[in-house]
């Protein structure tokens, strides 16, 4: 951790190097953001509720979703451009040095520039708490902090597994972008409207609905099965598959020779 720590703060003197430049940067990342969040204001304005979802539950459905999406994007963004990592030969010194490779990716890239839509997940989640009709127990504030680390979690597996078919590709493959910003897009309204099939491959397939559709039912009081409040925690052990792909790609990894 110490070790993190010191590239952290590396990144960040390096980010605020070009002070003006890095905080335009923020902002339009928040703008962007908040385009989307202007585009459910007014679908809203023309329509009461959406499946049965209101207004201020469907702002706190894509605010947690925007946060996970947002944490993962700040952390584990390394992934993203690990494909170039493959092609210059840099990997080749990460497994010359005497730590994990997984951790040394992510240390290579944090990506400050996604504070701006972290900032504005913020801004809608303390919305959506204030204004949303929910009796806010322990049992569904901790959801809420459940959700957000699970989308976290899933985010960062998603980016590794992108990160780990660059060895088999050299190239990252942009189809992954459908199951990583794809699944911002659509992840802002609650997955059930998308029908059955969609909400059955987002629970068993890519497990989406675990750290947003079945806690935010329970958060919401549309059920009183508690035990949704662990299913993003449940949803955390997609990692393992993904760590698995990574381990086989790093097993059969073959030098560029750049």
């Amino acid at each position: 951790m110490k070790l993190y720590l010191k590239y952290f703060e590396i990144h960040l003197k390096s980010a605020m190097q070009f002070k003006g430049s890095f905080f335009a940067t923020i902002i339009s990342q928040f703008l962007t953001a908040f385009t989307v969040f202007l585009g459910i204001t007014f679908m809203f304005g023309r329509f009461n509720s959406v499946d049965g979802f209101t207004y201020e539950e469907v702002v706190l459905c894509y605010a947690i979703i925007l946060m996970g999406f947002g944490l993962s994007q700040l952390f584990a963004s390394g992934f993203k451009v690990f494909d170039s990592m493959i092609g210059n030969g840099q990997f080749d010194r990460i497994l010359c040095r005497p730590r994990n490779e997984i951790f040394q990716v992510l240390s290579q890239r944090i990506d400050f520039v996604r504070l701006g839509m972290l900032f504005q997940a913020v801004v809608m989640l303390v919305y959506s708490l204030v204004t949303c009709p929910v009796d806010w127990t322990f049992s569904r504030v901790l959801t809420v902090i459940f959700m957000i680390a699970g989308g976290f979690v899933l985010f960062s597996a998603l980016f590794l597994l992108d990160g780990s078919i660059a060895f088999f590709t050299i190239q990252g493959l942009e189809v992954m972008n459908v199951f990583t910003y794809g699944a911002l897009e659509h992840g802002k309204y609650p997955l059930s409207i998308y029908g059955r099939k969609m909400l059955t491959f987002c629970t068993f397939v890519i497990p989406y609905a675990l750290i947003q559709y079945y806690p935010l039912t329970y958060v919401l009081g549309r059920t009183d099965r508690f035990w949704y409040m662990f299913l993003p925690i449940i949803a955390c052990l997609f990692v393992v598959p993904c760590w698995i792909v990574w381990r086989i790609g790093v097993s059969r990894y073959k030098s560029t020779g750049s």
